[in-house]
């Protein structure tokens, strides 16, 4: 499994970056590309193509991304990353190029999920004293019908 380069003008269609977030994208020269024989049923062709496609991406190094964005990723998936590099394995399609497209887009996926601001933090608050006083009366006039069904307080 030799790592090959992207041949140029390969992209049919796609662009030759891949959008991350506003306006970071990462270009195609940051990525290593691994092609292998994919597992599964297939016959004589699966014998014979490279359709796996390994997609690797050097977060810890990577120039295109700011350096808070690169906290926030490296912070995130560092489960997922082996000595600061992302790898994403795509071999759910026959066609390698389906495959190098399914891996372009779960990167861009992960990264803008990896790189999302956190979320804001909840206040807490405490209801109005108006409306615990109505929710209470509520309760006691509920409590008040539920007990008049009740056949030991009726005067039949």
């Amino acid at each position: 499994m030799a790592t090959r380069p992207l041949p140029s003008g390969d992209n049919r269609g796609m662009s030759a970056t891949i959008h991350v977030r506003g306006s970071v994208s990462i270009p195609e020269s940051e990525l290593r590309w691994r092609f292998s024989r994919s597992s599964g049923p297939g016959g004589q062709h699966v014998n014979t193509s490279s359709t796996a496609a390994e997609l690797s991406f050097d977060v810890a190094a990577s120039p295109s991304l700011p350096e808070p964005l690169k906290r926030r990723a490296l912070e995130r998936l560092a489960n997922r990353l082996s000595a600061g590099v992302l790898t994403i394995r795509a071999e759910e399609y026959r066609s390698q190029q389906r495959n190098r497209d399914a891996a372009r887009v779960r990167l861009s996926a992960l990264l803008a999920e990896a790189t999302a601001p956190p979320p804001k933090l909840r206040r807490p608050t405490k209801p109005s004293r108006r409306v615990h006083e109505r929710r209470l009366e509520n309760k006691r006039r509920r409590s008040d019908v539920k007990r008049g069904r009740s056949s030991r307080w009726r005067s039949d």
